[in-house]
């Protein structure tokens, strides 16, 4: 097997999952990036350099079989699979009064379920390389607010199945955490960063943890990263 390691980034065509896919590629990690439209993948792979040790493939985490043919299709390519980021999420707000059932299913399905879809299928090819499975939860899965039933049972959850998978996979070898990040600037739903966020946690300073991660002693699993702005705005 090659000393040059390959990675699954989920929802890698902007935002965390961009920065992250950079990251990855600076330091030789052959990469495979996800994104739910075909415009996002080939504007992704443009930013990107269509760089030799990228693949890019348009993936709906709801799918399973999309997913695990999309996990066998990477490792096809590359021979191996040693890091998967499981970042693909999505976010609905709304009281309950008002929150859909089209709604609360889309940010389950996508943001939970989703992860499972992901993280079952590369099961074995992270057993043979001893790998690192990184999901990008949120404080939003510790701290409930008002509007927030949705994506606070998803986030919840996910911090509870990571914690919960790290336990059951440990003994092979495999490294599980989440990373749980408080206000960053990214285009989460739909919104577009702007100067007014220069307070908040940047995508790249999420790629900084990841690579962090990644690079801990074998001994070492810090199977929970809280993270915050360091100064966020006064509430008056």
């Amino acid at each position: 097997m090659s000393d040059i390691k390959a990675a699954l980034i989920t929802g890698g065509t902007k935002g965390i999952g961009f920065s992250i896919a950079e990251s990855f590629l600076a330091n030789n990690i052959k990469l495979c990036i996800t994104g739910r439209t075909q415009e996002s993948i080939d504007k992704a792979l443009q930013k990107l350099n269509h760089h030799e040790d990228l693949l890019g493939i348009v993936a709906d985490v709801r799918d399973k079989e999309s997913m695990s043919s999309l996990i066998n299709s990477m490792h096809a390519k590359f021979g191996r699979l040693d890091y998967l980021i499981a970042n693909a999420g999505i976010g609905h707000f709304a009281s309950i009064e008002d929150l859909t059932y089209e709604q609360w299913d889309e940010v389950i399905d996508i943001n939970l379920t989703g992860v499972f879809n992901t993280i079952k299928p590369a099961i074995n090819y992270l057993k043979d390389s001893k790998g690192y499975i990184i999901t990008i939860a949120s404080l939003a899965g510790t701290n409930f607010f008002a509007g927030g039933a949705a994506y606070n049972a998803s986030k919840f959850g996910l911090v509870g199945f990571t914690q919960a998978i790290m336990l059951d996979l440990r003994k092979h070898g495999i490294k599980t955490s989440t990373i749980m990040p408080g206000s960053v600037s990214t285009y989460f739903n739909n919104r577009v960063p702007s100067e007014m966020d220069a307070w908040k946690i940047q995508p790249e300073d999420i790629a900084q943890i990841c690579l962090d991660l990644i690079k801990m002693p074998a001994n070492v699993l810090p199977s929970k990263v809280e993270v915050r702005p360091t100064q966020p705005p006064s509430k008056k």
